[in-house]
């Protein structure tokens, strides 16, 4: 923030100025403090609704690499209930009845670790800012004590979804356990569903949602497991908009280090590395560029989600780097520090060198089952047609 100094009077007729001087310095002070204590708020609701307007990635119109149709496993009567409450709308809408002006939605993914799902609620519910945008909770199949914590919510809008073709919700047969799972390595449901899940839910969110599938911004992911602290929600506003400014070439915006472990640098620097699995968000153009790879990301042996897009990065072309703060924003444990929002306009940004798995990597395995293989192939393309491209 720019100090402003007086200088000196040195005839009467600028001292009769003085009382004009005053009441200027007074409301410059106002709108100073107004800056620092509402968000930078100021800066980021004058700046575009989305970093598309903006950023650098020109790719409007990317063929898919499939050219087949969806084959999707017969239904059982609870997943095709679960299919029917997609199509629902947000709850809580007579609280919440509008979305701010450029706000950035919020995808959480859950599995079912009902004690972690408590403690994430209980931690967004305390997010500045968080009944301005909709929660989208994606379910890895149905369990109940999930699915109660969640209809709880009161405190933004809220939409349930759920995978529809989770393992869970196919006890004899695939994509459950079934006779075929003895083949090449040992399949286990349980573990492919964390890889299904994930990319069923970014299709659906992107490509399917009435609520989404029109939305060219940015959007938020985070998981069941991740404490997010009350600055995140205005800390991902700032960052995607700092994005586009001081890092075009960034494809997303994190809360957290890349190392899970790490409380951050602390310095007064933004920071550039690779992207990390806790509090992420990227925007259309970035997912055009993950779903192009759709068939690389399927087929490539490794039930691990964020491990698969680490080995599909370097055929982007480029160096892949998110942007975000010196200090976390999303954690399993917290200092006072990480409260308040810790990143500044002024700052520079600091490239930290990329790790990752070395060239030629063919993933830790556990994804070897062609059916698994063309069940993750026909979640990228059952909301498109397959005659065109997707432009």
């Amino acid at each position: 923030m720019a100090s402003f100094r007086r200088s000196r009077m040195r005839n009467y007729g600028f001292r009769r100025l003085i009382p004009a001087i005053s009441t200027a310095l007074v409301v410059v002070s106002l709108v100073a403090f107004t800056i620092g204590t509402t968000g930078i708020l100021s800066f980021i609701r004058g700046w575009p609704d989305s970093a598309d307007e903006i950023s650098s990635f020109s790719d409007a119109c990317l063929e898919l690499d499939v050219q087949e149709k969806p084959k999707l496993p017969t239904q059982p009567a609870l997943s095709l209930r679960l299919g029917k409450k997609n199509l629902l709308p947000p709850r809580n809408l007579d609280l919440f009845p509008k979305l701010a002006r450029g706000h950035v939605k919020i995808v959480l993914y859950v599995h079912n670790r009902p004690q972690y799902l408590q403690v994430v609620v209980d931690s967004l519910s305390k997010v500045e800012g968080i009944g301005e945008t909709l929660l989208i909770v994606s379910h890895d199949g149905y369990f109940e004590e999930m699915d109660k914590i969640v209809k709880n919510i009161k405190f933004c809008q809220v939409k349930q979804i759920y995978a529809p073709f989770s393992p869970h919700l196919f006890p004899n047969s695939f994509p459950g356990v079934s006779p075929g799972d003895c083949y090449g390595n040992h399949r286990s449901p349980k573990i492919v569903s964390l890889k299904h899940h994930w990319w069923w839910m970014m299709n659906t969110v992107w490509d399917g949602l009435e609520e989404t599938r029109e939305f060219s911004g940015h959007i938020l992911f985070i998981e069941e497991d991740h404490f997010i602290l009350p600055n995140a929600y205005r800390s991902i506003e700032l960052l995607i908009n700092l994005k586009a400014r001081k890092c075009p070439d960034c494809f997303a915006a994190n809360l957290a280090p890349s190392d899970v472990s790490s409380k951050g640098e602390g310095w007064e620097n933004l920071i550039a590395e690779r992207i990390g699995n806790v509090g992420y968000a990227f925007n259309k153009s970035i997912w055009r560029k993950i779903h192009s790879k759709a068939r690389h990301f399927c087929t490539f042996d490794e039930y691990n989600w964020d491990i698969t897009m680490g080995a599909i990065y370097p055929s982007f072309g480029t160096p892949v780097y998110t942007l975000r703060g010196p200090r976390r924003s999303a954690v399993h444990f917290v200092e006072e520090i990480d409260y308040t929002v810790n990143i500044k306009l002024s700052w520079d940004v600091y490239f930290l060198k990329q790790g990752g798995n070395s060239e030629g990597f063919k993933g830790w395995g556990g994804w070897g089952d062609k059916r698994d293989h063309e069940l993750c192939l026909s979640f990228a393309y059952m909301y498109h047609n397959l005659s065109s491209s997707l432009c």
